[in-house]
């Protein structure tokens, strides 16, 4: 599968967009100093301290942001104490990236983006995993699910560079999972709750994401089975294009792999610390 800039720039805006919303959504529950704040395309989002969502998206398929964007928006971060973290698209404006490190950013890290095209195609689910939508089901349940299994790095492939409290990583995940347009997903094995994932369809893209697994549970073929059921969902659906995000060499991206995911980009994450 080719993924050109074009494709590329779909998806960060999508990506974008489910950041600045659940920027909002956090804002609204509970005010503080959070922001989302539009940059050439892509947004500056702070949701609060420690958030998974305090970052800088999306840009590099637009206009180049000028030096004055760049100081307002490392002017806003540190105004409320926290780096600056830019998550660029190795198909992003190249000018860009030399910009940031000019500016004194370091590089972090990296994540996969993959994709595959889901229309027409099943995937078998494996016998010793039930899943279920749980769309109606108890929320906290499912979030405790997720955030154990998010809490307890699974530890293959490169580490990752960032560590978020647990009652941070709940909230986060409550604002990026609203109620009636994110699918939920629950995998029991053994007639334990043993893993956690969402479906969300966005102008034609099914984004799986909030995938984690219990501890205990984990190489017993239950993210096999969340991926299945989720990507036969999204074949029913008018999407024509499912996406999902890993760390690099991660279990994560071998399974997904395995289910026909092909790399499409890589995103660089660039690092400033407030002055």
């Amino acid at each position: 599968m080719f993924c050109d800039s074009e494709m590329a720039a779909r998806i960060e805006r999508m990506e974008t967009g489910v950041i600045v919303s659940g920027v909002r959504a956090g804002l609204d529950r509970a005010g503080g100093p959070g922001f989302a704040r539009e940059i050439a395309g892509g947004a500056a989002c702070f949701a609060g301290p420690n958030s998974p969502m305090n970052k800088v998206a999306g840009v590099g398929f637009g206009a180049v942001p000028s030096t004055a964007q760049w100081a307002a928006v490392e002017a806003a971060y540190a105004e409320v104490g926290a780096p600056v973290q830019v998550e660029l698209a190795h198909l992003a404006d190249p000018r860009i990236g030399a910009d940031l490190t000019a500016r004194g950013y370091r590089l972090m890290s990296f994540e996969n983006v993959l994709g595959l095209r889901p229309r027409g195609r099943t995937w078998p689910i494996p016998t010793s995993v039930d899943v279920r939508r749980d769309d109606e089901g108890g929320f906290d349940t499912w979030l405790d699910i997720v955030v154990e299994g998010f809490a307890h790095p699974d530890g293959d492939g490169l580490p990752a560079h960032e560590d978020f409290p647990r009652d941070i990583l709940a909230i986060a995940i409550r604002d990026l999972t609203p109620t009636g347009s994110s699918h939920r997903y629950v995998a029991y094995r053994a007639g334990e709750p043993a893993g956690g994932a969402t479906l969300r369809v966005i102008d034609g893209i099914a984004v799986l994401g909030g995938a984690a697994t219990r501890p205990q549970h984990r190489r017993k073929g239950v993210q096999t089975a969340l991926l299945a059921a989720r990507l036969s969902a999204a074949s029913a659906t008018d999407c024509d294009l499912a996406v999902i995000t890993t760390e690099p060499g991660s279990k994560s991206q071998r399974n997904a792999q395995s289910q026909g995911f092909t790399l499409l980009y890589t995103r660089a994450v660039l690092v400033k610390d407030p002055a």
